[in-house]
């Protein structure tokens, strides 16, 4: 019997023809599948990253709450135009922390996962209060509330534990010193930033918002920003034949 005539068996049986079907997503599953429990982690490790202090957490509950991620993305594509454009492309590491991560689904504004100390911090005050201040024709709405509203801090210990609960690596010690690390963090006090360096690396500390005597949202959302993408020594990645 030929390869045609055995073939023609399966395609006059709707019933074998359906069981060769599952025999071979089967097999296709298993390939990729079976790989994966023999890994500790799916995700390569990136020397520098860290979990959010308290501080960057708090904005980045904010960018959540203010819906940031429907105009902005957080995923540098490894294709040359996006990194020519924004920085060296987005890794997996990069968002091992993001409960839920940052994505997005599409970019009315530019991609933000490099933003970090791209800008001065006066220059995000003005982007926030006033877009079309700093940027003419931007579409984006101002948010000058963040400024004038008092960050609400009082249950940030909590938010450490969830986040614990779902991976992130916060210590009893981390939880513990939640909101004097905000304070810190926010205020720059030098007899704690100590602490705070050793508890969270790279950490920027200062008065955010241009206002010292008030710790708001718009220090907790521009703390968050200035962090991203700063965590990581790029060069250390920098393979560019994967850029097409």
């Amino acid at each position: 019997m030929s390869l045609m005539q055995k073939h023609a068996i399966l395609e006059k049986n709707s019933l074998l023809l359906l069981i060769g079907i599952l025999i071979v997503i089967a097999i296709g599953g298993l390939v990729e599948i079976v790989p994966l429990f023999y890994l500790k982690s799916t995700i390569e490790k990136v020397d520098g990253m860290r979990p959010y202090t308290p501080l960057e957490l708090a904005g980045r509950n904010i960018y959540v709450r203010e819906g940031c991620y429907n105009c902005h993305s957080q995923m540098i594509r490894p294709l040359r135009d996006e990194v020519e454009r924004y920085g060296h492309y987005s890794l997996a590491a990069e968002s091992m922390y993001d409960r839920p991560f940052q994505w997005g689904s599409k970019r009315t504004g530019p991609d933000l996962a490099r933003v970090g100390g791209k800008y001065s911090d006066e220059w995000h005050r003005a982007h926030l209060n006033e877009p079309r201040s700093v940027v003419p024709g931007t579409v984006m709405p101002a948010y000058p509330w963040l400024a004038r509203t008092e960050l609400d801090y009082a249950h940030i210990a909590d938010d450490l534990k969830v986040q614990s609960v779902l991976g992130v690596p916060y210590s009893v010690e981390m939880v513990t010193s939640a909101k004097a690390d905000v304070a810190a963090q926010a205020n720059a006090d030098e007899s704690v930033s100590t602490d705070l360096l050793k508890r969270y690396p790279k950490t920027q500390a200062r008065d955010f918002d241009g206002d010292p005597k008030a710790l708001t949202e718009a220090d907790a959302l521009i703390a968050y920003l200035q962090v991203l993408g700063t965590l990581v020594d790029f060069k250390l990645y920098n393979d560019k034949a994967n850029i097409r």
